[in-house]
């Protein structure tokens, strides 16, 4: 596994912006995928945002075209800008990376998360 630290959460009003990063404790050019989850009280853990590589990318439809990822092997760092927040955005974001141990044996670390809360 490798240790995984976020940050930037915060308040913010609803149209606003937040850039929240996930440090990991160790080189991560050999994590297959990095991204974000989130999950609000009472609500399903979601997939937000999903990285492999600069293009290689995948969103939710609820944030695709305000929500954008990116991730930095040189500083072993993962962001997740976000504009046009709404308050449905509330919710604690959690980064995770997935290295493969063998073809059909991933291995997911997961960060503490770093609460983003929206207000209406």
């Amino acid at each position: 596994q490798v240790q995984l630290v976020e940050s930037g959460g915060g308040l913010v009003q609803a149209g606003g912006s937040l850039r929240l990063s996930c440090a990991a404790s160790r080189t991560t050019f050999s994590i297959r995928a990095m991204g974000w989850f989130r999950q609000a009280p009472g609500k399903q853990r979601e997939l937000v945002a999903s990285i492999i590589s600069g293009t290689n990318t995948n969103y939710a439809d609820n944030v695709k075209g305000r929500f954008a990822i990116s991730r930095d092997d040189a500083k072993n760092t993962v962001h997740l800008q976000m504009s046009g927040l709404k308050p449905e955005d509330t919710a604690v974001y959690l980064c995770y990376a997935e290295e493969m141990k063998g073809p059909y044996d991933p291995w997911y670390s997961w960060g503490q998360g770093t609460q983003v809360t929206v207000a209406s």
